[in-house]
């Protein structure tokens, strides 16, 4: 059923997007960076990347991929066990405030999909979890193409557990 409500969701964005398009112009970006995930009590770092279509200037559709990079552990009964964000994955539209020539300040919801591995000397695993996401931010350019961005989102997972994610990208417009 979510599967069908994200296609349609999608399916939606992609005929509205175009027909806003017509009298703004479509604005292809990337982003890199690093992400902090908190969840639960475990902090894991990713690296993050982005891409993105901004069809003129409020309304927004981007995809994202994180690699973990920084793991945690976590004690069970005693026992050390290492926990590494394998990745996340997920689809936003972005909505966008423009606050000044160069700065906007945006919302974004969306749906996405995490694995994580946990390991230590009795047992390994891993768990994945989908997620609804949402999240605000800003993002500031010191040239016509080049800009920093910095969010916070938050993962509500399907099976009852959350995380926060913050992030900061370098973002570069195409």
């Amino acid at each position: 059923m979510k599967s069908l409500m994200i296609a349609a969701s999608l399916a939606a964005l992609s005929v509205a997007a175009p027909a806003l398009a017509q009298d703004n112009p479509v604005t292809v970006y990337g982003t890199v960076g690093y992400a902090n995930t908190d969840a639960d009590g475990v902090n894991l770092g990713a690296i993050q990347g982005r891409i993105g279509a901004r069809y003129g200037q409020y309304l927004g559709l981007e995809g994202e991929l994180a690699g973990g990079v920084k793991s945690d552990e976590i004690k069970i009964v005693g026992t050390r066990y290492d926990v590494d964000l394998n990745y996340q994955a997920a689809v936003y539209g972005v909505g966008y405030l423009p606050v000044a020539p160069n700065a906007d300040l945006f919302a974004r919801v969306g749906y996405g999909k995490s694995k994580i591995d946990v390991s230590g000397p009795f047992a390994a695993g891993s768990a994945d979890g989908e997620s609804w996401n949402y999240g605000v931010g800003g993002q500031y350019f010191f040239t016509e193409k080049d800009g920093v961005r910095v969010d916070l989102t938050r993962h509500d997972f399907d099976n009852g557990g959350d995380a926060d994610v913050v992030g900061v990208s370098y973002v570069r417009k195409f």
